[in-house]
C-alpha cells in the first residue's frame, strides 16, 4: 500500500517537470532549426512537384502504399504512440539516451534514404550521387570542424552505421585475425566492444576474433590503475589500447594511455561514445592531441541520430634518421574496412543528419546545453550523497552518475524496477571490483528538455524514497 501511495503522489510531481520541461524545450535551438527548416523548402517544393506528378500518371498507387502512417498501420502507428508518450511522462536518466533536435529528425526523413551509395564520395559504384556526395563531403567537413581538427593532420569517415561496427572496424583494419588489444573490463565500466569474455566464454565478438586482455579499475577508488595496466600491456603488447568507457564518471589520463602506449608499440583508439558532445563543446578533456584513432556515437551527448564517425590520423607518422619520413596508413585501411569489409551501402540520411547535429554542436547554445549537462550531474551526485548513498569514486566529471547499492542491501535490477513504475528511467550494472549490480544514471536527456539543478536534486530525492518503499 504504501508503494501504491507513492507511485500516485510522485506521477504528479514528476508530470509538472516533465509538462514544464516540454514547454521550455520548445526553446532550444529554435534559432539554429529555423535556419534548417529554411534551407530545406526548396526540397518540400521538389516532394511536392512529384508527388502531384504520380498523381497525375497513368499508373495510381493505392492508398495502402501512399497513406499517412496512421492509416495504412494503426497497429504499428499505436505503439509509436505510446512510446512518445512514455517518453513525454518520464524522466530519462539512462546515459546513453538522449532526444535529437527537430532538426535532426527531420534530416533523418529527407529523400537521402531513397539513394543506394556503395562507395565513397567521387567514387561510387551507383550512378546519380552528385548530391549524396555533396552531403557526405559537408559531413566530413563539418566533424573536423566541430572537434577543431585539422584536415592535414586528421582525416575521417562518416559511415558506421552505430558505435559497435565503428570499433569493429578500427580492429579490423589494423589488427588482422587473432590481433592483441586491450580495453576496459566490461564489469569495471566497458563496453563490450572492448574485448568483453567470461571465464566461462568469449561473449563479445571483439573476443572471438581477436586476442583480448582487459585492464580494470582500482577497487577501492574506481579509478584506472594505470601502473598495472602498464604493468599488463609491457607483458600481453598489445596493437591497440582502448581509452574508452560504457559506465565511467571521471576524466580519462590521456597522455598517461598515448605515454604507456609509446612504451609497448601500441595504437591508441579513444572510444568517446559517451562524451563526444562534451568534447566538442570543449567542457571537458579531449583525446584528439594524444590518440591515434577516435571513434564515437553521435546519439548520446552530440544529440545526433543513431550512428557513428570515425577519425583518424594521418600525414607524417615520424622522420627516420636517414631523413625519410613514414606517413599514417590509417585511411586507406579503415575506409576498406567500412567498406566493404563490413557495411554494404551507407545510410545518407543519418549522414546528412549527423550533418545537422555537428552544425549545431559549434553554435554558442550547444556550449551552453553541454555546461548545464555538467552542473547537473554534479547536483545528482551531490544530492544522493547527501541521502548517504556511496557515489562510485565519490562524484562525477561527467554526464554519468553511478550509484553503487550495494551497502544499503539491494540491487540495481530491483531500483531499476522500481524506479520504471514511477517513470523514472535508468539502468543497472556491476560495481567495480564486485558483481552486485548498481544504477548509473546521466544527466544528457533531460537536460534537453531543460531541467536545472534543482530540478535534478527533486529527482535524487524521488529516487531516495523509492529506495526506502522497496520492501
Amino acid at each position: 500500500m504504501h508503494l501504491l501511495n507513492y507511485v500516485w503522489t510522485h506521477v504528479g510531481a514528476m508530470r509538472q517537470i516533465a509538462r514544464r520541461s516540454l514547454s521550455s524545450n520548445a526553446k532550444m535551438y529554435v534559432g539554429e532549426s529555423n535556419k534548417v527548416l529554411g534551407s530545406i523548402s526548396l526540397s518540400k517544393t521538389v516532394d511536392a512537384e512529384v508527388h502531384s506528378s504520380c498523381r497525375n500518371s497513368l499508373v495510381t498507387l493505392s492508398d495502402d502504399l501512399t497513406g499517412p502512417l496512421r492509416v495504412v498501420d494503426p497497429e504499428a502507428f499505436s505503439i509509436m504512440q505510446k512510446e512518445k508518450l512514455r517518453q513525454v511522462r518520464s524522466i530519462e536518466l539512462i546515459a546513453s539516451e538522449n532526444f535529437p533536435s527537430r532538426a535532426v529528425l527531420e534530416a533523418l526523413s529527407c529523400s537521402l534514404h531513397n539513394k543506394y551509395a556503395e562507395g565513397y564520395p567521387n567514387a561510387r559504384y551507383y550512378g546519380g550521387n552528385e548530391h549524396i556526395d555533396e552531403m557526405e563531403l559537408l559531413c566530413q567537413k563539418r566533424a573536423l570542424h566541430a572537434f577543431r581538427l585539422n584536415e592535414d593532420e586528421w582525416g575521417v569517415n562518416v559511415q558506421p552505421y552505430s558505435g559497435s561496427p565503428a570499433n569493429f572496424a578500427v580492429y579490423t583494419a589494423l589488427l588482422g585475425p587473432h590481433g592483441r588489444l586491450m580495453g576496459l573490463d566490461l564489469p569495471d565500466g566497458g563496453h563490450l566492444t572492448h574485448g568483453f569474455y567470461t571465464d566461462k566464454r568469449k561473449i563479445s565478438a571483439t573476443s572471438l576474433f581477436f586476442e583480448s586482455l582487459p585492464y580494470k579499475v582500482d577497487p577501492k577508488s574506481g579509478l584506472i590503475d594505470y601502473d598495472e595496466l602498464h604493468r599488463l600491456a609491457r607483458a600481453f603488447r598489445p596493437k591497440i589500447i582502448v581509452a574508452g568507457v560504457s559506465c565511467h564518471s571521471r576524466h580519462l589520463d590521456y597522455k598517461r594511455f598515448r605515454s604507456i602506449c609509446d612504451d609497448v608499440g601500441s595504437y591508441l583508439m579513444a572510444d568517446m561514445a559517451h562524451i563526444g558532445g562534451l568534447v566538442a563543446a570543449g567542457v571537458v578533456p579531449s583525446p584528439f592531441p594524444h590518440a591515434h584513432i577516435v571513434t564515437t556515437t553521435t546519439h548520446k551527448s552530440l544529440r545526433g541520430p543513431r550512428a557513428a564517425i570515425i577519425f583518424y590520423r594521418k600525414g607524417i607518422q615520424k622522420v627516420l634518421q636517414s631523413g625519410a619520413s613514414v606517413q599514417y596508413d590509417f585511411k586507406s585501411k579503415i575506409d576498406q574496412a567500412v567498406f566493404p569489409g563490413l557495411q554494404g551501402g551507407p545510410h545518407e540520411n543519418s549522414i546528412a543528419a549527423i550533418a545537422v547535429a555537428l552544425k549545431l554542436a559549434t553554435t554558442d547554445e550547444f556550449v551552453q546545453y553541454q555546461e548545464q549537462v555538467l552542473k547537473n550531474s554534479k547536483a545528482l551526485a551531490e544530492r544522493l550523497i547527501e541521502h548517504g548513498y556511496t557515489v562510485v569514486t565519490g562524484g562525477t566529471d561527467n554526464h554519468i552518475v553511478l550509484l553503487d547499492l550495494s551497502k544499503v542491501n539491494t540491487d540495481g535490477a530491483r531500483v531499476e524496477h522500481l524506479l520504471e513504475l514511477v517513470s523514472i528511467a535508468c539502468n543497472k550494472n556491476t560495481c567495480p571490483g564486485d558483481k552486485s549490480a548498481l544504477t548509473p544514471s546521466g544527466s544528457s536527456a533531460m537536460t534537453s528538455r531543460c531541467l536545472k539543478e534543482v530540478d535534478f536534486r527533486t529527482v535524487a530525492d524521488f529516487i531516495d524514497e523509492g529506495e526506502q518503499r522497496k520492501h
